[in-house]
């Protein structure tokens, strides 16, 4: 496995428990685990979804806060590993470079650096690609006019300096996704202010921190089925949203609008400042736990700048308007820069993989390439509910191949004509940016992404796993179980 964040913690669980009698190893690039929770380290860092949801499966999460703070998270996932030995699989400061699949032996050779840089070569019968989507080491950071000028600090959230004071100070956040709404509350308890700048709006949503049926049932049942019974609360009250957004949007986006308005009264101007061009959950909405966001605006702590901008002064930001936002620390929380597959060199017998060719299949392998698995959550609900169920099916097939005797599993297109589609259907600028560089879903399952929970686990726990589905590649000596 490459990746030792709740994707990989999650596989390797599931690996010891359904595959006993299989080894595996997880390379992990960075120097410990945990992936997003350990990287993002900037002030207010936490979930967008509930913890009961982005929480294991089978290690319950028992915190009174259902939306967590980056730390709290990280302890979790540690905790995760060390309880269940995951830990013990992982080797630290292993990059992974190239993976090269050979059909003869009927396994891949991974090769890597270590710690000191030293390359070293690896083999494995299946590889799993846990490693998340973006890159760790590049932020997206837009190209600023005389960026140069600007007498105070720049920073990206990605590379938030511990050394960063900014109490007093003004502060200007460019950007209105999640790290932003989670940035500007966080930064404006100690700044002089925080101005949150954005070209355009973003839907946003208030919920409590906790979850108090959660904690009722918590106190009153066994921590596993208290646990299990909020998870599937949260999952089909999520599914229940999501539907009526899509099914519903103007009625959808009226509801979003008014709960603003509840917020921040009928003098703000919500409708240049919270109301998006596009239809909700053509992006993802911005969650504000306890209306932390909303609080810091009434306060007069934090203020809210729609505009596009100009050039970058000596002392901030100047917009097309004319109007200057004055400022000694500009955060540059534009985004994220999407990594497909760790930028691993892929090949099959000695021919270079070209993914953007390929088409996905079940959310987690592609056409024609054997034996190898990726981890890519939903847009739309916690990423660990997809994560476990790849894990589960990665496990189907492998156990498939050992009854049958054998080596290799292909998903293989049966209809060349079939219709295509991007990878995912999400406006996200992280998502466009990197539209190149991914596969594609076809129009129909097994080759479409279903985007919903309860179909995959139907799919993925209990379909069946012959579906365009190649199994071949005896083991040597069990020729007949071809």
């Amino acid at each position: 496995m490459v990746g030792a964040g709740i994707s990989g913690i999650g596989q390797g669980y599931h690996l010891q428990r359904r595959c006993p009698d299989r080894s595996y190893l997880i390379l992990e690039a960075r120097p410990t685990l945990g992936g997003t929770w350990d990287l993002f380290r900037y002030p207010g860092i936490r979930s967008d979804s509930d913890m009961h949801t982005l929480g294991f499966s089978f290690h319950p999460w028992t915190d009174d806060r259902s939306i967590a703070g980056g730390a709290t998270i990280r302890g979790y996932v540690e905790e995760a590993a060390r309880t269940h030995g995951i830990d013990r699989h992982i080797r630290f400061g292993h990059r992974v470079t190239t993976a090269a699949w050979s059909t003869d032996e009927a396994r891949w050779t991974i090769e890597a650096t270590g710690p000191d840089g030293a390359p070293l070569v690896f083999t494995c019968n299946f590889l799993c690609m846990c490693s998340g989507y973006y890159d760790y080491a590049r932020g997206f950071t837009p190209e600023f006019v005389d960026a140069e000028r600007f007498g105070g600090t720049i920073v990206h959230p990605q590379f938030w300096p511990e050394d960063l004071h900014y109490a007093g100070k003004r502060i200007v956040v460019i950007g209105s996704g999640a790290t932003a709404m989670t940035l500007v509350p966080a930064l404006a308890r100690q700044a002089a202010h925080v101005t949150m700048l954005q070209r355009s709006p973003t839907y946003v949503v208030s919920r409590p921190a906790e979850d108090r049926l959660a904690n009722w049932l918590r106190a009153r049942l066994p921590g596993r089925a208290a646990y299990r019974l909020t998870r599937w609360k949260n999952v089909l009250t999520s599914m229940v949203y999501y539907r009526l957004a899509k099914s519903r949007p103007a009625q959808f986006r009226s509801r979003l609008l008014a709960m603003v308005r509840d917020h921040l009264g009928p003098d703000y101007d919500i409708e240049r400042h919270f109301t998006p061009r596009y239809d909700p959950w053509d992006q993802r909405l911005c969650l504000v736990p306890d209306a932390d966001l909303f609080a810091s605006l009434k306060r007069g702590d934090a203020s809210v700048v729609t505009g596009t901008i100009d050039r970058f002064t000596e002392t901030g930001i100047r917009l097309d308007s004319g109007e200057d936002l004055p400022a000694d620390v500009i955060v540059t929380a534009t985004g994220l820069r999407l990594q497909w597959l760790s930028d691993i060199r892929f090949s099959r017998d000695g021919a270079p993989i070209a993914f953007n060719a390929a088409l996905q299949y079940k959310g987690m392998m592609f056409s024609d390439v054997p034996n190898l698995a990726y981890t890519f959550g939903y847009t739309n609900a916690s990423w660990t509910l997809k994560a476990e169920l790849v894990a589960t099916y990665v496990c189907r097939l492998l156990n498939t191949m050992r009854q049958r005797g054998l080596r290799q599993s292909t998903p293989r297109l049966r209809d060349p004509a079939m219709a295509t589609e991007p990878f995912v259907d999400f406006t996200s600028g992280y998502i466009q940016r990197a539209s190149h560089l991914l596969p594609q879903q076809g129009a129909r399952k097994p080759w479409k992404l279903n985007q919903n929970y309860v179909l995959d686990v139907v799919a993925l726990r209990f379909g069946s796993v012959d579906d365009d589905m190649v199994f071949d590649n005896p083991v040597p000596g069990r020729r007949d179980a071809a």
